[in-house]
């Protein structure tokens, strides 16, 4: 059955189109919040793991959160899992007028904000809004910080 968009489920399948893209440019070692059934690395935190209390230091990670209020509390702790010295990739929705997103997402070393509006899992259309990847990685200068538009699809 295609899933259809609600409140009610705050869960996206990651595309395995994009994961494999981003996959093959970080290396990743740990998928912070997944089910088993759609886990994207081999060690990986479902909810009964609560991947929020668990850490993911000296970790590739990957992060597609649950995009309800919980949010929030994911993207701090990959905030903070970076200063301890993971790497952590997310996909999250392009929300830049939240406290969220101002809190900890804009001093992440990159953001990309990604063209069009993905199609996530088994969906029968498109997500209702835009997505972004947010890098956070703490060996990164601000000077070195970048926001890049960017088109997925056409990458080489």
């Amino acid at each position: 059955m295609m899933k259809q968009f609600t409140n009610q489920d705050p869960t996206w399948e990651t595309p395995q189109w994009l994961f494999d893209l981003i996959s093959e440019e970080f290396g990743f070692t740990l998928d912070v919040c997944s089910s088993h059934e759609n886990a994207k690395c081999e060690k990986h935190f479902t909810v009964d793991e609560n991947g929020l209390a668990q850490s993911w230091e000296e970790h590739t990670c990957w992060m597609n959160p649950p995009y309800g209020r919980e949010i929030r509390e994911w993207c701090k702790k990959a905030y903070e899992e970076s200063i301890r010295g993971a790497l952590v990739v997310g996909l999250v929705p392009a929300r830049v007028d939240t406290g969220w997103w101002f809190d900890y997402c804009i001093n992440a070393a990159e953001i990309r904000f990604i063209r069009g509006r993905l199609r996530f899992g088994d969906s029968n259309s498109n997500a209702p809004f835009p997505s972004a990847v947010v890098i956070w990685d703490n060996s990164v200068r601000d000077s070195q910080r970048e926001i890049i538009w960017w088109d997925p699809r056409r990458t080489p």
